[in-house]
C-alpha cells in the first residue's frame, strides 16, 4: 500500500502514546454500518480484517476513518415534492403554501432515505511516533481536517500540530526554478504551476512538459511564483509539493516497486508494503522540511 496524498501533522517526538492507548481511545468512536434512516455515518474502523483499530508495524501506527454516505440528491427530493404538491392541488383546489411545502419536502425525504444508495469511503492515516509524523492520506486539507477533528475528539489533549517549516515553500520553489537548481537529493519535473500574485491572478500551468529555464524565468520576472512543484526524491519517489506544503500525487518508481513484497501471503505482503512506505516517507518527509530550511519552532 502507498499513500496517495501526504497532509502533514507533527507530533512530538517520540511521541509515548501506545497503541494500546490508542486503541482504547478510538474504541468508543468505532465504525457501525449507517441505519436505514441516517444520511451520514463516520467511525474508527479496522484497518485490517480481524485486527484491531490500530494496526502496528514496526512502531509504525495505521488507523482508518470509515465513511457510510446516503446519496439522496435534492433534485430527487423536489421532483417527488412537486409531484405530490400537483395531486394536493388538484385534490383539495388550491397549492400547499410555502410551509406546507417544507413538511412535503422533509416527509419525502424521509420516505426517500431508506432506498437511496450508500457509498462507502476510507481515509487512512499513519502515525510515526518514533519520528513524530501524522500524515492523512487526503488529497484536499479539508478532507484531513476532517479526521483530525475526530481523532482529537477520541484521544484527549493530543499534542498534535500543522507542520511549520522556516522558509515558505513558493519562495523556495521559484528560488530552485529561477536558480534552475534543485536542492541536494531532488530533481524537478516536467510538472509546474506559476501563479501571478497580484489582482490578475494570472497562471501558467506545465503538464508533463519539459520546463525550459530562460522561459520560466521570464514568468517569475513577470511576477509569477511557484505554487506546485513536480519533483523526486533520491530516484525513489516522485511527488508534487504544493504551497500548502502538502505532498501530492505520490508514486514510488521502479526501484522502490522492485523492493515491495512478493510473497503470497495478504497479511505478510500488506505489512511488509507498509512497513517500505513508512520508512521511506519519513526520511523524504525530513529531506523536504531540511530543504524548507528547517523547522519553524514555536
Amino acid at each position: 500500500m502507498w499513500f496517495k496524498n501526504l497532509q502533514i501533522y507533527r507530533l512530538p517526538a517520540p511521541w509515548a502514546y501506545t497503541p494500546e492507548q490508542l486503541e482504547a481511545a478510538l474504541a468508543p468512536h468505532s465504525f457501525v454500518p449507517a441505519s436505514s434512516n441516517e444520511l451520514l455515518r463516520q467511525g474508527w474502523d479496522r484497518p485490517r480484517p480481524n485486527g484491531g483499530l490500530v494496526h502496528v508495524v514496526n512502531k509504525q501506527m495505521l488507523i482508518l476513518l470509515g465513511t457510510e454516505k446516503k446519496l439522496l440528491p435534492s433534485t430527487v427530493i423536489n421532483q417527488v415534492a412537486k409531484a405530490r404538491a400537483a395531486e394536493m392541488e388538484e385534490a383539495q383546489g388550491f397549492a400547499p403554501g410555502k410551509k406546507a411545502m417544507k413538511e412535503l419536502k422533509e416527509r419525502v425525504a424521509d420516505e426517500l432515505l431508506p432506498r437511496a444508495f450508500t457509498i462507502r469511503s476510507n481515509v487512512w492515516t499513519w502515525i510515526d511516533p518514533v519520528n513524530g509524523w501524522l500524515v492523512v492520506d487526503a488529497a484536499s486539507p479539508a478532507k484531513a481536517d476532517e479526521v483530525i477533528k475526530l481523532l482529537l475528539k477520541a484521544v484527549d489533549r493530543m499534542p498534535l500540530e500543522s507542520l511549520r517549516v522556516q522558509r515558505s515553500p513558493v519562495g523556495v520553489m521559484t528560488e530552485w526554478l529561477q536558480a534552475d537548481d534543485a536542492p541536494a537529493g531532488f530533481t524537478v519535473d516536467m510538472d509546474t504551476e506559476l501563479r501571478a500574485t497580484g489582482e490578475s491572478k494570472a497562471a501558467v500551468r506545465y503538464v508533463r512538459h519539459t520546463l525550459e529555464a530562460d522561459e520560466v524565468r521570464r514568468h517569475i520576472a513577470a511576477g509569477k511564483q511557484c505554487t506546485r512543484l513536480a519533483m523526486t526524491w533520491d530516484s525513489k519517489i516522485s511527488f508534487v509539493l504544493t504551497e500548502s506544503l502538502a505532498i501530492k500525487g505520490v508514486k514510488p518508481l521502479d526501484v522502490i516497486a522492485e523492493k515491495e513484497s512478493s510473497t503470497r501471503n495478504d497479511e505478510e505482503r500488506f505489512d511488509g508494503d507498509f512497513m517500505l512506505m513508512t520508512g521511506e516517507l519519513s526520511k523524504l518527509l525530513a529531506d523536504v522540511v531540511e530543504a524548507l530550511g528547517g523547522e519553524a519552532k514555536a
